[in-house]
């Protein structure tokens, strides 16, 4: 008889797993899918049209605080971990979870599921959400770019809405985003890359969208996302660490494994970072992983306009996984704000509308700034009244999209970006350059 499965998920890794594992395995019958992390999954389906021949009806997804008695209910022969920026602790709480309620705990090896590209592939992850993955890979590309090959980004997945309608998402101009009803989580991963002329492919199947991607190019970027490994196997794999949060990097899942695997290891954000902090990440790099390429880089912030931060109180939005999950009390409009002379920073908490007052009660540690959360339609609305009630002269936008295209903001507001910068030799130009296949 089939093991009965539950795939822990949060709308990405969970169904790549399932892709390329349990899909068409007989040996296996995948009962359901949990979900957390990501609001408003749950409830949902994965749908039959994608499941295959096994599940012609689909497969349920539920909420990830019934794991013990969904367990229970199925059966279940074995829960396989499927998602990412999990502390170790936490996964061993879950294991605990999952075995008191008779079912066995796995974790599929990270190589088992990358799959094997025709073209050159370099990866972009990280140890923990918010290092700056996308700016590092948005660096490689503008590498790629100016040595005349062909890139495309391939981004990690986030399948929020039909999924059916997401097998393969093709991003090349602003129409495309409204094409896919693209949340502002999508929204600030996808918009960088087609604002620097590049193509992103996103979606579900990512066996389906590595061959589209093979058709159009010579290099392959996977911009990676929270602190996942790659889906596809890596030719340079370049792994990104925050010194901000030292210790990190050897403390949370699948981070550390990143670490373990790392060619190129970029310590990103010296330029904010303690000194002391710095070294630390260095020598857990070193203690880890002494075969990884060792980099500095700077985060370097632009504002529209410094000066008029100054005297200000200000409310900073900054990136919402980075400040939930991600668990950081402060981005880069922060330091923005900090560095510019703000006067204040105007705490949003007593102004939360809706669901965002529901990230705050979620995620306590949040603190005086405002996640961009924007999981949908009412959750953008949701962002905007919070914004818009907010009593405060400036809103700082620290987040990679533009964020006044998807919300009316009734109140001055400026942008404040951020983007990679070599601190060190060899560039990281001169290594992609060096350990680039013939």
């Amino acid at each position: 008889m089939a093991e009965n499965v539950i795939i822990m998920g949060a709308a990405g890794r969970d169904f790549h797993n399932f892709n390329v594992y349990f899909k068409d395995n007989e040996r296996y019958h995948v009962v359901c899918f949990t979900a957390t992390q990501i609001p408003d999954i749950e409830g949902r389906q994965y749908p039959g049209a994608l499941a295959g021949d096994l599940y012609p009806g689909g497969i349920p997804i539920y909420p990830d605080d019934r794991l013990f008695d969904l367990v229970k209910e199925s059966r279940a022969d074995l829960v396989a971990f499927s998602y990412s920026d999990v502390s170790h602790a936490e996964v061993m709480h879950k294991a605990s979870v999952v075995t008191a309620a008779g079912a066995d705990f796995i974790i599929i090896g990270a190589p088992y599921t990358m799959l094997e590209s025709t073209k050159t592939v370099i990866s972009v992850c990280a140890v923990r959400t918010g290092c700056g993955k996308s700016q590092t890979s948005r660096k490689i590309i503008e590498i790629l770019q100016a040595m005349g090959k062909s890139v495309v980004a391939v981004r990690h997945p986030m399948p929020y809405g039909d999924l059916t309608k997401q097998v393969v998402q093709r991003f090349a101009s602003y129409e495309d985003f409204e094409k896919y009803d693209c949340t502002i989580e999508e929204r600030e991963e996808y918009e960088p890359h087609i604002n620097m002329g590049a193509v992103v492919y996103a979606g579900v199947d990512y066996e389906k969208i590595l061959r589209r991607a093979e058709e159009e190019a010579d290099v392959i970027v996977w911009d990676g996302g929270n602190n996942d490994t790659p889906f596809f196997k890596p030719d340079i794999h370049v792994v990104v660490f925050d010194p901000h949060r030292p210790g990190h990097e050897t403390a949370y899942h699948p981070g550390e494994t990143n670490l373990i695997l790392a060619d190129v290891a970029v310590i990103n954000k010296v330029d904010s970072a303690v000194p002391e902090n710095v070294e630390k990440v260095r020598k857990a790099i070193e203690l880890n992983n002494p075969r990884a390429q060792i980099i500095l880089a700077d985060s370097e912030l632009t504002a529209e306009d410094n000066e008029i931060i100054k005297g200000k109180k200000v409310l900073v939005v900054e990136d919402g996984p980075t400040l939930t999950h991600g668990e950081m009390a402060y981005g880069a409009g922060v330091i923005a704000a900090r560095r510019f002379g703000a006067a204040q920073l105007v705490d949003p908490r007593p102004y939360l509308a809706g669901s965002i007052k529901e990230t705050f009660q979620t995620y306590p540690g949040i603190g005086t700034v405002l996640p961009a959360m924007g999981y949908g339609r009412q959750q953008m609305k949701d962002l905007e009244e919070t914004i818009n009630n907010t009593q405060c002269d400036l809103v700082l936008l620290a987040t990679p999209v533009n964020l006044t295209r998807l919300v009316a903001i009734n109140k001055p507001s400026i942008r404040i970006r951020y983007g990679y910068k070599d601190n060190s030799t060899p560039t990281l130009a001169d290594i992609i350059r060096e350990r680039l296949p013939a």
